[in-house]
């Protein structure tokens, strides 16, 4: 299967940047290059994206991550959804492969816009709206993600649990060269074999500590962080080349990281609102899990900032 010709790409750029959008599937990045025409994000080519997973970046709403079984208790009713992972659970919300509007697109200025109510077969009891707000300035991309509950219904069943995450992909190797890995998260999940939290946050090892650079060479990592500040880098060494860096700076909003390597061999480095399967951990009333709860009308919002430094 190959994209499909219909699929428009949305194209907005800096002096420093150019970035590409997918509107048509959940306005997910395809690109994001240095002036240069170096990637910033992993490199997509467009025949190549069936769906969100093949782009360099999408969005998580209604929630981030997964939900064990597909499953939870909320306001004393149980909540199915439909699996959709091979393991039973559901996994990234369901906006990341859904068609969304451009409302507002300049040269370097972007918002896309998703209501579900305008969808028949969504796999989400509530209705909301999303909204993804694309802007580039000098060497920076801002992202901004909006969720807010449109639930009509008499209270409290419209009462909507609400998270929302960022899942861009970093390609690791510049000019043959790996990066080092920083962020200060002090907290960290122990998981089962579906990678969801056995209970509730603890502290880091020092082979899972990342407060000082880290090469994240061979290992396979799918791990979630709290107690994070918001701030990730990757550094590539400078002997023999152009110092370059990358750096992340997310809003209080996202207090979990995710760290993936995937894969292609490129680095998902994650900005989400609450644990994996937080819904269900609430139940078990176990903390520092984030889980929000929205009223209609209400919205959760946040903002990440990718700044590329160096020479690009």
């Amino acid at each position: 299967m190959s994209a499909p010709a219909k699929w428009q790409v949305q194209t907005i750029s800096s002096p420093a940047l150019t970035l590409e959008i997918l509107p048509d599937v959940g306005a997910s990045i395809l690109n994001l290059r240095a002036a240069s025409g170096r990637p910033v994000m992993r490199r997509v080519p467009l025949e190549a994206v069936q769906t969100s997973s093949q782009c360099a970046c999408f969005a998580l709403l209604p929630y981030s991550n997964r939900i064990r079984d597909a499953r939870f208790e909320f306001g004393g009713q149980t909540v199915q959804l439909k699996p959709n992972t091979k393991d039973g659970l559901s996994q990234h919300g369901d906006v990341r492969n859904r068609p969304w509007t451009v409302t507002r697109a300049s040269d370097s200025h972007l918002i896309c816009d998703f209501d579900s109510r305008d969808v028949a077969d969504l796999n989400w009891p509530w209705a909301f709206t999303g909204r993804m707000e694309y802007r580039l300035h000098g060497p920076h991309l801002d992202i901004s993600v909006t969720l807010t509950n449109v639930d009509s219904r008499p209270m409290p069943a419209a009462e909507m649990p609400a998270g929302m995450g960022l899942h861009p992909y970093f390609a690791r190797t510049q000019d043959g060269l790996e990066p080092l890995l920083t962020f200060d998260a002090a907290l960290t999940y122990d998981t089962d074999e579906r990678h969801l939290p056995t209970g509730g946050a603890r502290p880091v090892q020092p082979a899972e500590d990342f407060r000082t650079p880290t090469a994240v060479g061979t290992q396979t990592l799918d791990r979630v962080y709290t107690g994070w500040d918001g701030i990730a880098r990757l550094d590539w060494p400078s002997e023999n080349s152009p110092r370059r860096a990358l750096i992340l700076t997310a809003d209080n909003v996202f207090s979990h990281l995710v760290v993936f390597t995937a894969p292609d061999g490129s680095l998902a480095l994650e900005p989400v609102s609450h644990a994996t399967d937080a819904f269900n951990l609430a139940v078990r009333c176990i903390g520092g899990t984030d889980m929000k709860t929205l009223q209609p009308g209400q919205s959760l919002a946040g903002a990440l900032r990718v700044t590329v430094e160096g020479e690009w």
